[in-house]
């Protein structure tokens, strides 16, 4: 892992001594060391079973520059051309995210295993060292890689007392022919443990295809790694001081030794490029918004690096869909996202507007550069490229905008996946692009395609996430059979946008409402999915009629059936507003708000706490509650009424006091609560409010009869129906409501063990229709034959009610329909 003297893409004779020992160390996630090989023993000085499982902080303390006496580079002391990365201390942190490179002293124990002795007058203990930081994202426990290296280990002495080495930087490969791949490969092992010989062949053909050193450590990811470039200069050095002396003997100008300067020259453009590249790293990719990205790697190359960057996504980027596999076609769909330019405002904005969505031809360099996934140069724009790219554009020229300027389009790759390209431009005056230049714009594509990815993918799953939680949240009608019912869903601001809270609201027999607010302990997928199982088996339980007690008591059987990893709480409370009550059982849940009407008062209800569900073994109790029309009571999550660092009984007070504020609505009710609770800093939970404001039904709007059981009084139901709904002002249901009441009455009729059957109408925002009678079997649809004597009822009452069900009750079951009320 070795780099020689470069030049015209050949590797010098001095290439065998640019080769040094490494130190290799791998820190896990932990910030300890998991591998510490023997060039780290030899260079730090501490033995592999010290170093494995230490935090790497204590052992590899490098920071800092080189002290101002000692000048060992030709620009000066090393602090001023520090500027290869950040302190490695920044990386053990897990501050960098990108590869970072430095030079530090360091003060070591006493060495007695060393490969080179230290510098002479430097001290057995100093140490003059080079590293290498490169972040691991595989899916392993490793974070990051350490490379480090002796720089005393290059100052050979021949008898010349000149250095072998005056300095050793690290760099990109501008090249690629060089000879030490076998070597590569068998040094890889060493790095990570696990790879093999035959892998790291695989890699080193990547590396050389590439033009720059890559390690991969999975299938989709890779990690540019440039251990070690020693540029040999004692032969160079000792040449050129006999060159100037012959000039000077011969009376030859000085300035002509200036032109054996090139290599200078040239390290200085690879230094300037890794600041850059190193500078572009640090700015972008600080927000996970997709917008703000894209902007952020627009500005990070205009105008250092060129002078316009239109950036092109496909489509399905933006739309934060996934896409299908394969290299994009002429079909392909690509959208303009971003346009920076150094022209003057708003030359660009009607030709190449930011917004608009096109395919490319297979002609065009674009089209190229898309479905090979490399970059691809252009010198200088022709006039005939230019007419040719210009064709594309509907009513619009181009040209002035692109003819002779020097072109570079760079693919925006992550995981192998062309995600879009940025068409680079630079004005005519400004030297064209060149092959250092493709090795720079394909890197900083690589970067910036990396951090497009992760905030395509951060999208992509707010997108599902969001979808998955609306999913599973219901859509809740505003009125229900005597109250109005409004809600709030917040997700967690801190913890991603799934989560475990829910409200949901069940239409029950008799004008009942069920009213459920609840939530899964904990975050994520995983508890959004507990909470879907339990809403489900909620909803079914309620349509059983089953009491708020009971109801809870099975809900925690079955969190118990689907494993003891969750908990939740739950508030279930059933309205009926024909009684004027709430019964209500409570596992474990925040009590509700309830509030007067009357006087505006508003108030914690006092039940029994109960265990959550999933805890088993607890019993539930469920009380009644005394409501008046008008009253409305608020159930809601923790997440609204608890901050870290504030007693919960702040948060519940403050709830009080805004639920009792008067409104216009019960919406309007609904944000007050979120405005008094949420702009109090510091929450982190998702959120679920459900805000009911309880009308009643009055009592002319029942009438109730008890039918005997003589299939006589079938013909008296249906009398005393009609009348009823004529007294209502209702005589055109009175037709269809009689032929549903007979159908059910009749079966009621036939069924019944004794007791009388019961009639009951409800006037509200529907005609409701119940019979009740002592019989447990719940009839059941069926397809009558047309010879058979029975089951037609059901299939009319199926056909000409708005909605009806069944349901049982302790004493037997009930049989209701709804009809739709005509319009006034």
């Amino acid at each position: 892992m070795d780099r020689g003297t470069e030049r015209d893409g050949a590797v010098t004779e001095h290439a065998a001594a640019g080769r040094i020992p490494l130190a290799v160390v791998v820190v896990d996630r932990e910030g300890l060391v998991s591998h510490w090989s023997s060039g780290a023993r030899r260079l730090f000085g501490a033995d592999k079973e010290e170093a494995i499982g230490r935090p790497a902080v204590d052992l590899l303390p490098v920071s800092g520059a080189l002290p101002e006496d000692e000048d060992i580079s030709p620009y000066g002391a090393y602090s001023t051309y520090d500027g290869l990365g950040h302190d490695l201390e920044s990386s053990l942190d897990g501050r960098l995210f990108y590869p970072a490179a430095g030079r530090a002293r360091l003060t070591v124990p006493e060495r007695g295993d060393t490969v080179a002795a230290p510098p002479e007058g430097r001290g057995s203990e100093r140490v003059d060292v080079l590293w290498w930081a490169y972040p691991l994202v595989g899916p392993g426990p490793e974070r990051l890689l350490v490379l480090g290296a002796d720089v005393g280990r290059l100052q050979q002495d021949d008898g010349d007392d000149d250095p072998g080495f005056d300095r050793v930087a690290p760099g990109f490969a501008l090249h690629t022919d060089f000879p030490g791949a076998e070597e590569l490969a068998r040094r890889l092992p060493e790095i990570l443990p696990s790879m093999s010989v035959q892998e790291g062949a695989r890699i080193v053909g990547q590396i050389l295809e590439l033009g720059y050193p890559v390690l991969e450590f999975s299938q989709n990811d890779r990690v540019p790694v440039t251990p070690d470039w020693g540029v040999p200069r004692r032969v160079e050095r000792k040449a050129r001081r006999e060159r100037a002396a012959r000039a000077a003997a011969e009376g030859l100008p000085l300035s002509q030794e200036h032109a054996d300067d090139g290599e200078d020259l040239e390290y200085a453009a690879v230094r300037e490029r890794l600041e850059f590249l190193n500078e572009v790293s640090g700015r972008i990719g600080t927000s996970l918004d997709l917008s703000r990205t894209i902007i952020e790697v627009s500005k990070a190359v205009v105008p250092r690096f060129t002078d316009v960057a239109g950036t092109y996504l496909r489509e399905q980027v933006v739309a934060g869909e996934g896409f299908p596999d394969g290299v994009p076609d002429t079909t392909t769909m690509w959208h303009r996202v971003a346009v920076e330019h150094t022209d003057e405002p708003g030359r660009w904005d009607d030709v190449v507007p930011v917004g608009e969505a096109m395919p490319f031809p297979a002609h065009t360099p674009f089209f190229q550069c898309m479905t090979s996934g490399e970059p691809v140069l252009v010198p200088r724009i022709s006039e005939q490229m230019g007419h040719a790219i210009a064709s594309q554009f509907e009513k619009r020229d181009i040209r002035p905008l692109i003819t002779n300027r020097s072109m570079l389009v760079v693919p925006l790759k992550a995981r192998n996946v062309v995600l879009g390209f940025m068409i680079l431009l630079r004005h005519p005056e400004r030297p064209v692009f060149n092959d250092m230049d493709r090795v720079t714009g394909a890197e900083l594509a690589a970067r910036a395609g990396l951090v497009l990815d992760n905030a395509r993918m951060y999208t992509y799953q707010e997108s599902v996430a969001e979808t998955l939680q609306d999913s599973m949240l219901p859509h809740i009608p505003p009125r229900m059979a005597g109250c109005d019912i409004a809600t709030r869903y917040l997700p967690g601001t801190l913890l991603g946008r799934v989560g475990g809270d829910w409200f949901d609201s069940v239409k029950l027999p008799g004008a009942r409402t069920a009213l459920v607010v609840g939530d899964v302990m904990g975050h994520g997928l995983n508890s959004a999915a507990m909470m879907g199982q339990l809403r489900t088996a909620v909803q079914t339980m309620a349509a059983l009629d089953l009491p708020p007690a009971q109801l809870l008591r099975n809900l925690d059987d079955l969190a118990q059936r689907l494993g003891d990893t969750y908990l939740a709480t739950c508030l279930y409370a059933v309205y009926d507003p024909i009684a004027s009550e709430l019964h209500i059982a409570n596992a474990g849940h925040i009590p509700p708000v309830l509030v007067r009407a009357d006087d505006g008062r508003s108030e914690l209800l006092d039940l029994p706490t109960g265990a959550p569900i999933g805890v088993g073994g607890v019993p539930f109790e469920a009380v009644r509650v005394r409501v008046e029309p008008g009253d409305r009571i608020v159930m809601c999550t923790d997440g609204l009424v608890e901050v870290r660092g504030e007693d919960i009984g702040v948060g519940l007070a403050t709830l009080c006091e805004s639920a009792a504020h008067p409104a216009a609505s019960m919406d309007d009710a609904c944000d007050t609560v979120i405005r008094a609770l949420n702009t109090r800093g510091g929450r982190k939970d998702d959120v679920a409010l459900l805000m009911a404001r309880l009308n009643g039904i009055e009592p002319e709007d029942v009438a109730e009869w008890r039918i005997g059981l003589d299939p006589v009084e079938v013909g008296r139901a249906r009398a005393v129906v009609r009348e009823q709904l004529h007294d209502w002002g209702l005589p055109r249901l009175a037709h269809t409501a009689e032929l549903l009441v007979s159908e059910l009455v009749t079966n009621a009729v036939r069924h019944s063990h004794g007791r009388p059957v019961e009639l009951r109408l409800v006037r509200g925002d529907t005609l409701l229709c119940e019979v009740d009678d002592d019989d447990h079997d719940l009839p059941t649809l069926l397809n009558a034959g047309s010879l058979d004597e029975s089951g037609r009822g059901l299939r009319v009452v199926s056909t000409l009610a708005r909605e009806w069900g069944t349901s049982r009750t302790s004493a037997g079951k009930t049989v209701w329909f709804e009809l739709t009320l005509p319009r006034r």
